[in-house]
């Protein structure tokens, strides 16, 4: 069982990731699925994603719950049945799911050249303290954008941009964490946003 690792930013959120080593039928055979979760995992085309979404539901198991916990609503948020707040995010071999009483957002994405291509689609402010010619410039644009990828499963607002209502103040790698703002309606909130990188995958977490 590919527990990676677990992490517990404080005493109200707990957030678990998962390593995608197992089979596809290695993962599915332990599992009682929803009809409809069966139903979508089947008719997946990607047997990548198929493990994806297999993975978050052994780490459900893992955090005490099952699929029959989790739901979705109308915006695909998920939410579960005992009012605790869950997001869940997967990317190639990795997933993870963070779980807490707070509002609570989660991302992870492989470090890769191209998000240097389309950093001008989702960073607006932050290019005022960015250093393209840094050899941490391309960490610091997936770290970006996994805390705003973050910020918008946390907000759940459809036709919110990262770029015009996301911001995240000047960070270093080292510090493992920042504070960003979503500023939506003149209504500025604030969350604390904290990042790990490891095995050339970055996950951020943002908490209320």
């Amino acid at each position: 069982m590919p527990l990676y690792k677990t992490i517990n930013p404080n005493s109200q959120t707990v957030v678990k990731i998962w390593k995608i080593e197992e089979s596809y039928t290695s993962l599915l055979t332990p599992l009682t699925l929803k009809p409809e979760s069966l139903e979508r995992v089947l008719g997946m085309k990607s047997e990548l994603h198929q493990r994806g979404f297999l993975s978050v539901r052994h780490l459900l198991m893992l955090l005490g719950y099952t699929d029959f916990d989790l739901f979705y609503d109308k915006n695909g948020k998920p939410h579960l049945k005992d009012g605790k707040q869950i997001s869940i995010t997967h990317s190639f071999e990795y997933a993870a799911v963070i779980i807490s009483d707070l509002k609570i957002g989660i991302d992870i994405e492989k470090q890769r050249d191209k998000i240097a291509v389309i950093a001008h689609k989702f960073i607006d402010y932050e290019f005022q303290y960015l250093n393209k010619t840094a050899l941490d410039y391309r960490r610091k644009l997936t770290v970006i954008w996994c805390a705003k990828e973050s910020l918008y499963k946390l907000f759940a607002t459809p036709g919110v941009s990262f770029k015009n209502y996301f911001l995240v103040i000047p960070f270093e790698i080292k510090d493992t964490q920042t504070v960003a703002w979503i500023d939506y309606n003149n209504t500025p909130l604030r969350y604390d946003v904290y990042f790990v990188e490891f095995d050339g995958f970055t996950c951020a977490y943002a908490i209320a």
